[in-house]
């Protein structure tokens, strides 16, 4: 396999959902199969946001931006961006959660880095939800989302009442093996 590819060449993933929402990803790093470090370079229309605000439990994310200008949210605070400007975004709680907003009359454009450590928890503050991915980005089932008024809404033994196993060892025919 070649080791290079040049962003014209890779193919887009257009991601969108109603009208805040909307980028264009042209993945680098997974065509060339790398398996620990993802990367793509990120195109934000004007006046939108590629992701909802959210922050990684395990995963770094770096982002480097090329050109445009946007708005990084991050915890409690903002800071604008353009050209050059390089931005990384620890893992942890909600106080590391981030955005990348396009505040100008131009495309925002950057490089997006992150490690791909599976399982992935992501929590979404300004949705009030968490979502573990299991998959990598484009495989299916890549995740599952839970309301965080649901979290810890059981308890680890709720349900487990030991009567599948017992109903094992009933069997007449189960016997411990000789070693």
């Amino acid at each position: 396999m070649k080791p290079v590819i040049n962003v014209a060449d890779a193919v887009p993933v257009e991601v969108s959902s109603g009208e805040h929402f909307q980028a264009s990803m042209r993945r680098l790093a997974q065509p060339l199969g790398a398996q620990r470090i993802g990367a793509n370079v990120t195109t934000v229309p004007p006046r939108k946001a590629a992701f909802p605000f959210h922050h990684h439990h395990a995963n770094e994310e770096h982002f480097f931006v090329l050109s445009g200008t946007g708005v990084l949210r991050y915890g409690d605070e903002w800071h604008e961006v353009g050209p050059n400007d390089y931005i990384y975004c620890q893992p942890g709680a909600a106080e590391h959660a981030h955005q990348l907003i396009n505040s100008g009359d131009v495309d925002l454009v950057y490089l997006g880095i992150s490690t791909l450590q599976l399982p992935e928890v992501v929590g979404y503050p300004d949705s009030d939800k968490t979502g573990v991915a299991v998959a990598p980005f484009g495989q299916l089932p890549p995740r599952f989302l839970v309301e965080n008024k649901l979290r810890d809404s059981v308890g680890y033994w709720d349900g487990e009442d030991g009567a599948a196993f017992a109903a094992i060892l009933g069997q007449a025919d189960v016997h411990p093996h000789p070693r």
